[in-house]
C-alpha cells in the first residue's frame, strides 16, 4: 500500500508519489477503505503500524494533509459493476471511488490498471 509505504519505507516510493504525498500542493484524499483494511490487518498481525490504528492513522494524515474519503453506499454499490479483474475487495472498493469521484489513484498493483481508472504510479 502506498501509503504504508510512505510513512514507513517511502524509498519503495517513486520520486513523483512521494512528492504528492509530502509537497501539500495537491489535494491528496485517504479511504476510509484504507484505513478499515489497515486496522483489520494490524489486528489480525499480518501488518505492523507504528502504533495503534486510532492514533497512527488520523495522526500521519494530518502530517501529510490528507482529506478524508468517506465511504458512501454508491461507492458499495458500484462495485457489483466493476468487472472480477481484481478480487480484493478492499481495491475494489478503492476502485469504485476512484471511478465514482474521478479521482485518479496512486497504487503500484498492476491489475488496477484494467479498470477505467487514472492511475499514479509509485512504485520504483
Amino acid at each position: 500500500m502506498a501509503w504504508l509505504w510512505s510513512i514507513s519505507d517511502p524509498d519503495k516510493l517513486n520520486r513523483s508519489a512521494r512528492e504528492i504525498l509530502e509537497n501539500g500542493h495537491e489535494e491528496v484524499y485517504f479511504s476510509a477503505v484504507s484505513s478499515w483494511e489497515l486496522t483489520i490487518k494490524a489486528r489480525t498481525g499480518k501488518l505492523q503500524l507504528p502504533g495503534p490504528p486510532g492514533r497512527c492513522i488520523p495522526a500521519y494524515m494530518a502530517k501529510q494533509g490528507l482529506i478524508p474519503l468517506p465511504i458512501t453506499h454508491l461507492h458499495t454499490v458500484k462495485v457489483y459493476e466493476l468487472a472480477p479483474h481484481h478480487s480484493d475487495p478492499f481495491d475494489r472498493l478503492l476502485i469504485a471511488q476512484a471511478i465514482l469521484e474521478d479521482m485518479p489513484i496512486l497504487t503500484a498493483d498492476r491489475q488496477f490498471e484494467k479498470y477505467p481508472v487514472q492511475i499514479v504510479w509509485c512504485a520504483v
